[in-house]
């Protein structure tokens, strides 16, 4: 075999030692440091392989121990599943569940309706809402970012005619004492649930309780038939999370591929693009693609869209969902400064 094509297995060799090394780290029972341990002993001994074969001076044995080591990380992985009875944190300790849909009218149980002091002092509060489609009139994206300006948490709200709005958001179902890993999320650490809750929770938590730096944008030219379908989408999701448990993937089942997968049900040539993982960079692929209030520069549209601050004012303790959109494009509050 040539040199060049010994250095390219080589090197797919090291990919896939990566790999099964995060899976040791992330899936292996016990302390954190036994995984870790064990993850490097494993990382570093298959590296050795690899150079070993690069250089043409891999036996049979140690091609053989390479196949082995993977093929047991292969096996391990397909043996994992993900599961509904754990010891879940407060905010995802109850899955949504659709009581009722007949395209129409929905109830939903365990809609999330917590009162949020800061991220360890809260009240739990779990309720039955019930919505009429028909009364469906409007959709808001909500990026919150707590990472840099690449990473931001997506969310959509959506508006009814008698001023009430309903938050969806696909996020990880942690245990208690757990935390988001975004490498985790690559090796099935974390099971994924589906949150509908008031704005007063999930919008507030973000921008009062946690610190984040939260935007919404009204979505721009959306009919009141794509507004129940996309509705549908998520009750479809939730019933299908309530089913049966799945996990969460950072690359392709996460707050931002469900949006993405969703919209494609109303607008079915939407490209594919970078910004779709870059999460934080969102807002700018739904403004090219002529999603949001029209008639602004980009810019001027970002600047509008931070709530953060109308957020975090007293104002907003009297009518949150109100004030926090005044001076959004597109939004009835839209001309209020």
């Amino acid at each position: 075999m040539k040199a060049a094509g010994r250095w390219t297995i080589a090197i797919i060799m090291l990919l896939g030692a990566l790999w099964a090394g995060g899976l040791l780290f992330y899936q292996m029972p016990g302390p954190v440091w036994l995984g870790a341990l064990l993850a490097l002993a494993w990382v570093f001994s298959a590296g050795w392989m690899a150079l070993r074969f690069a250089r043409g001076r891999a036996g049979r044995r140690i091609g053989s121990a390479y196949v082995l080591g993977m093929a047991c990380a292969a096996l391990w992985w397909t043996a994992l599943s993900p599961s509904q009875d754990r010891t879940w944190a407060d905010d995802v300790a109850e899955r949504l569940h659709v009581v009722a849909f007949d395209g129409h009218h929905v109830v939903l149980d365990n809609v999330r309706d917590f009162t949020w002091r800061t991220e360890q002092d809260y009240d739990a509060r779990w309720v039955r809402r019930e919505y009429d489609l028909q009364q469906l009139r409007s959709a808001d994206l909500v990026m919150s970012y707590w990472m840099g300006p690449a990473i931001a948490h997506t969310l959509v709200s959506f508006g009814f005619a008698d001023g009430r709005q309903l938050v969806f958001s696909l996020e990880i179902r942690k245990e208690q004492g757990e935390s988001f890993s975004a490498l985790g999320g690559f090796f099935r650490k974390f099971e994924m649930t589906l949150v509908a809750s008031e704005e007063t929770d999930i919008i507030r938590t973000r921008t009062n309780a946690r610190g984040e730096d939260v935007y919404l944008y009204r979505l721009h030219g959306m009919t009141q038939a794509q507004l129940r379908t996309l509705f549908a989408g998520y009750i479809e999701q939730a019933r299908s999370l309530d089913a049966a448990p799945a996990f969460y993937n950072t690359l392709t089942s996460n707050c931002t591929t469900i949006v993405f997968d969703l919209a494609r049900h109303i607008a079915p040539g939407l490209p594919l693009d970078y910004r779709l993982l870059a999460s934080g960079y969102l807002d700018e692929y739904a403004f090219d693609q002529g999603a949001l209030a029209p008639g602004y520069p980009f810019a001027t549209l970002k600047s509008r869209a931070r709530i953060t601050e109308r957020a975090l004012q007293p104002q907003a303790q009297t009518d949150f969902s109100a004030w926090i959109r005044r001076g959004v494009p597109g939004t009835a509050q839209e001309d209020q400064p």
